[in-house]
């Protein structure tokens, strides 16, 4: 299966939790008929990426990347890449090699969170957004892709991140198991 045959497998399958989300997955089947090349980069009419907000439930934090480019405090994630096996697949290499933890992290669920859909300098990304679990003792070493790499107590998100990134959030930890 190609990783386009994916993607819209995944959107297919996955069941959105409100009427804005439902538009934006219709949305992107939309984008994934009409434009072949809806993967990638070059297409310039949009292109789907992959990202994860990387979370220590223990701990009650994310991890966000100060992005080189953006200059805004994000999930990690970005272009989805030909070697790329699946969606879920390149959001947990964009997660790996964002966040510097090379090993243990893991999909929360293995399906996505949540969809955005924003508009970037080389086009317009309609993001698949998944969560990724790191493991306990996980040391974040900054990328080459980022101007800084902080973990944030869930709190602290609002103050430094855009409406988008708070909107992952909070759709993540309602997914978490409730605390014993």
């Amino acid at each position: 299966m190609s990783l386009r045959e994916d993607a819209a497998r995944v959107l297919k399958e996955w069941p959105a939790p409100s009427a804005d989300q439902e538009r934006l997955r219709l949305a992107y089947l939309d984008h994934l008929a009409a434009h072949q090349d809806g993967m990638w980069k070059p297409c310039k009419d949009g292109h789907i990426t992959a990202s994860a907000l990387v979370i220590d439930p223990a701990g009650g934090r994310v991890l966000l990347t100060l992005h080189r480019k953006l200059e805004m405090w994000l999930q990690m994630g970005g272009h989805c890449e030909p070697e790329d096996a699946s969606l879920a697949a390149a959001a947990l290499r964009e997660a790996r090699e964002e966040s510097g933890i090379a090993s243990g992290l893991t999909l929360l669920g293995g399906t996505p969170v949540r969809l955005d859909r924003h508009r970037t300098p080389c086009a317009e990304h309609l993001d698949v957004q998944y969560a990724a679990l790191a493991p306990a003792g996980a040391v974040a070493a900054i990328s080459d892709e980022s101007l800084d790499l902080r973990w944030f107590r869930y709190d602290e998100v609002p103050g430094v991140a855009d409406a988008s990134v708070v909107r992952l959030v909070e759709s993540t930890r309602a997914l978490l198991p409730a605390a014993p």
